[in-house]
């Protein structure tokens, strides 16, 4: 027999036996791989279960979150009596303060509230650049027409500060936080003294969830805002 007939018979014969050898060496690779995907996914999936167990990822909502917060800070009834006396000691206490503002929340008028804690800050401002910058965003985020969270001011007092933002000073604000101060402790002061949230706090009774309430006529209010607003440097 021709000998180069023999070396292709032979080479032939070889042919599925390493086709079979580089199968067997993919195809381990290959499960290898597949093998090392399903251990990286299981544990991706063990810590999204571990993170979503944390309770920060369970406060979603402001209302949730102030709750919390409220847990926590375990006031006392005799505390809470003393923010009935007026209104000025409700807002000069720090969790008089934040338990009104959960208040507010229910019936979607926390902007007021913010204004007047944005207000009390940039009066406090000493640097002019950060006096500019803080005016502009007070103005943004509070006082134009549709800003934002836009407070209910007249407007004779709308049109001074929007002359005066462009050169403000430490009492650009006064007129405007002394009209939402006013708003604020005649119609929802006297709406929280009488809400379940002071009335459990003042009698010792557990925090009940909170509903939300057809808010109140005395404050504008922008539905459907979907807005970040700059109030989280106050805040």
């Amino acid at each position: 027999m021709d000998t180069s007939l023999v070396f292709f018979s032979q080479l032939n014969m070889c042919e599925p036996k390493e086709k079979t050898f580089f199968k067997l060496i993919h195809g381990s690779g290959k499960e290898e791989t597949s093998k090392e995907a399903r251990i990286r996914d299981k544990e991706k999936r063990n810590r999204l279960s571990l993170l979503l167990q944390k309770p920060e990822f369970h406060d979603g909502t402001p209302s949730s979150r102030s709750e919390h917060l409220a847990e926590k800070t375990r006031i006392s009834p005799e505390e809470a009596m003393i923010w009935g006396e007026s209104f000025d000691k409700l807002l000069s206490q720090k969790d008089g303060l934040e338990t009104f503002t959960r208040f507010l929340k229910t019936e979607f008028s926390d902007e007021n509230i913010a204004f007047w804690i944005a207000c009390e800050d940039y009066k406090k401002s000493k640097d002019p650049q950060q006096i500019i910058r803080k005016a502009k965003a007070i103005y943004e985020t509070f006082i134009q027409t549709d800003a934002p969270q836009e407070v209910n001011l007249d407007f004779h007092t709308k049109e001074i500060l929007a002359k005066s933002v462009t050169q403000p000073t430490l009492h650009s604000f006064d007129a405007a936080q002394s009209r939402v101060y006013q708003l604020m402790e005649q119609d929802s002061y006297t709406r929280f003294l009488k809400s379940d949230i002071y009335l459990d706090l003042i009698e010792g009774r557990p925090r009940r969830r909170t509903n939300l309430r057809r808010r109140s006529r005395s404050f504008t209010y922008n539905e459907f805002q979907d807005v970040k607003s700059d109030v989280a440097i106050w805040l």
